[in-house]
């Protein structure tokens, strides 16, 4: 299906120079969004999806509706957003097109998924690959920290980044090949 079609493009938002990619056409339209979400579903190659929020969690959480080897979506949020016991919240900096920013996750949310032997492989998702530093700040902070389930450690491991729009002729892909295949739905320029 030819899903650059749906896309919308808002030039000079949310600030000067940045031409905006709105996905937001996927979620009026019930076949549209059932077709588009399988598709992402069998790009992705782990059955732990971490997605960001907001626009990352329109995609993800239906995967495990729609997706049969989908089994656990690790949410990362702002902060204050997420309730946590002590020692299970972990804050990660990141690099966005706008600027620096904090999100964190919960240990435990990766824990309620799948490990692959002594790892829990996950699959980075986001609407959007524009520089690569979200998804960049997110796989290294995951890959630095260890998982203990019933006395056992296991580490985290980013197997593949998925993305829903890819702007080519920014860096993202070349930020992220280095640390695990980058694979995108739709591909677009930035000035478009």
């Amino acid at each position: 299906m030819d899903y650059k079609k749906y896309l919308k493009f808002y030039p000079n938002f949310p600030i000067e120079g940045v031409n905006f990619v709105d996905i937001m056409p996927f979620i009026q339209d019930k076949a549209l969004l059932t077709a588009l979400t399988k598709d992402l579903g069998d790009l992705c190659a782990s059955p732990n999806i971490v997605a960001p929020e907001a626009r990352g969690f329109l995609f993800a959480a239906p995967m495990l509706v729609l997706c049969p080897h989908v089994e656990n979506i690790i949410p990362f949020r702002k902060k204050g957003k997420l309730p946590h016991a002590e020692g299970d919240l972990v804050g990660l900096e990141i690099t966005k097109e706008y600027g620096k920013d904090q999100i964190y996750f919960r240990l435990s949310d990766v824990a309620a998924g799948k490990p692959n032997g002594d790892v829990f492989e996950v699959t980075f998702f986001d609407d959007v690959l524009a520089t690569g530093g979200t998804a960049q700040g997110i796989a290294k902070g995951l890959e630095s920290h260890k998982v203990v389930v019933d006395g056992k450690s296991y580490g985290i491991k980013v197997k593949d980044f998925v993305f829903l729009v890819e702007i080519d002729d920014l860096p993202g892909r070349a930020v992220l090949e280095s640390i695990a295949p980058v694979k995108s739905l739709i591909h677009v320029r930035e000035a478009e």
